[in-house]
């Protein structure tokens, strides 16, 4: 009996222990480190990204820990000081060396991308472009850090990007919760989410439609993550992010009147999209040199163009509604300047400049979206107020930024509304977002970790034993040895009542 009963025991106990151990397998503390530069139109962001090494190949692990904004403009701000663009990362790369451990530089992989600014630089001048490309590549490399490349992504590596960052973040490819209060409110018919990503040069949209056809393949990616397969729409649109858009519009307006200017010999311009009250003085030498503008070229009798605002938001969005063209679709559905869009279907994170703009305009705060009406009436209101009473209010904000907010807000209505044929009843499905977790939401995650491998097409490992099982069988065995130690105790300390039984 009593060998019967320490083999039991010894039975259970070894059980017990090899299950727990099998199940909760002590995690090392090994971190490794990634560096991603969004070299952006109007400036630079470092980001620094970190993640357990044993889990590099599990979803939702990677996390952002530090972001470091470069002072000056985009490296293509640079064109015509192209050794300064690289000097210029200097301090971020700095910040970078003080987050990460020395011991880990050297096998820190740091990526730059470059977006719409140099691809319109690339476009306006190819030789000061690789210049600034190869000013930016010899300071990475004096890094102590594994220097992967600096290059200029295209639109539709950086739609794609977004998508990969949107729903890494929120575990849709996982189809787990990461981040649970807002999967809660991102809520969607489809596994994923839309990306909508808005910089200062471009715009893209990314999302995965049930009725994409074929007839545009261009627009199509195709994606196996965590053994599914993802069919993605995307398109970049190049001049069409805030700052490209108002250059834009100013051209059109000046065509539309550069007759009368001419004959009046007048350089005046009552804009509607800006305060009333707002002046702002523009230099037209280099104002048509731009790609997105030169086809707008006009010959003017001066070199210098006064805006005075008007504030109003009516007005201002039917000069926005001109940018997009509407009037020629050679597919079966289409967004504006005769892109193809197939119907728009889930929910849709919208980022960067979409965040920025409607954040400062406090239409994100709420627990659920807005509905459209009250948007557009926020940033109705918002356009009627006179330049000095904003001026004083937002004084704190660079006045360039805060004069252009009118603009912004009726732009991305305009985009959101005329270009992608957002309505009221879907409006509410658009989720301005600025961070998931503690990572910005953006394209540079889903770079990292689509060059990193990061993101397996098959299904991660995962324990050996479900949830379920492994409490059941620690249950067991817990039950086994508990029977088996109070056999025992009752065989060997026989209560009384047993012992006069026995007599």
């Amino acid at each position: 009996i009593l060998l019967i009963l320490g083999f039991l025991s010894t039975l259970a106990v070894i059980a017990l222990i090899a299950v727990a151990v099998t199940q909760n397998k002590p995690l090392p503390k090994n971190i490794k480190y990634g560096i991603v530069l969004d070299a952006g139109s109007s400036h630079t962001n470092l980001y620094v990204y970190e993640w357990p090494a044993e889990k590099e190949n599990d979803t939702g692990v990677v996390k952002q820990v530090e972001v470091c904004k470069v002072e000056g403009p985009g490296i293509s701000g640079y064109s015509h000081a192209t050794e300064k663009a690289g000097p210029s990362l200097a301090q971020c790369l700095q910040q970078a060396k003080e987050v990460i451990p020395s011991t880990q530089h050297k096998e820190t992989p740091i990526y730059l991308g470059a977006t719409a600014g140099m691809r319109l630089l690339r476009l306006e001048n190819e030789s000061a472009a690789d210049k600034v490309l190869s000013s930016v590549e010899k300071t990475l490399r004096l890094a102590p850090f594994s220097f992967q490349g600096a290059r200029i992504i295209t639109g539709q590596e950086e739609g794609a990007y977004g998508w990969i960052t949107i729903n890494y973040l929120l575990g849709n490819f996982k189809q787990v919760s990461g981040w649970k209060k807002l999967l809660h409110s991102l809520k969607s018919i489809s596994e994923t989410s839309g990306a909508l990503d808005l910089g200062g040069a471009s715009t893209q949209i990314t999302f995965v439609s049930k009725e994409l056809s074929s007839e545009s393949p261009e627009n199509e990616l195709y994606f196996r993550l965590y053994g599914k397969d993802y069919q993605v729409y995307t398109h970049s649109f190049l001049c069409y992010g805030k700052d490209q858009a108002l250059q834009q519009k100013l051209a059109r307006d000046l065509q539309a009147i550069g007759f009368y200017f001419q004959t009046m010999e007048s350089s005046s311009l009552l804009d509607p999209c800006f305060h009333q009250g707002y002046q702002r003085t523009v230099n037209l030498r280099d104002f048509f040199k731009n790609p997105c503008t030169s086809d707008k070229k006009k010959q003017l009798t001066f070199s210098q163009l006064d805006i005075e605002g008007e504030g109003n938001y009516q007005k201002c969005r039917e000069s926005i509604q001109k940018l997009f063209n509407k009037t020629n679709c050679p597919y079966s559905s289409c967004s504006f300047n005769g892109i193809y869009l197939p119907p728009l279907q889930g929910d849709f994170g919208a980022f960067s400049a979409f965040y920025f703009v409607m954040n400062f305009l406090n239409l994100t705060g709420e627990s659920s979206p807005l509905p459209l009406n009250k948007v557009t009436r926020t940033i109705e209101s918002f356009c009627a107020r006179p330049w000095q009473e904003v001026k004083t209010l937002y004084h704190h904000i660079k006045e360039k930024y805060l004069s252009e907010y009118c603009f912004s807000g009726a732009y991305i209505l305009s985009l959101l509304e005329n270009g992608y044929e957002f309505t009221e009843e879907n409006w509410q499905r658009i989720h301005f977002l600025g961070k998931i977790g503690s990572s910005d939401a953006g394209w540079t995650l889903g770079y990292m970790l689509n060059l990193t491998n990061m993101i397996p097409a098959e299904e991660p490992p995962v324990p050996p034993l479900s949830h379920s099982s492994y409490v059941v069988l620690m249950v067991l065995c817990s039950l086994v040895l508990v029977s088996v130690l109070l056999f025992a105790w009752l065989l060997f300390h026989k209560p009384k009542c047993l012992q006069k039984g026995i007599v």
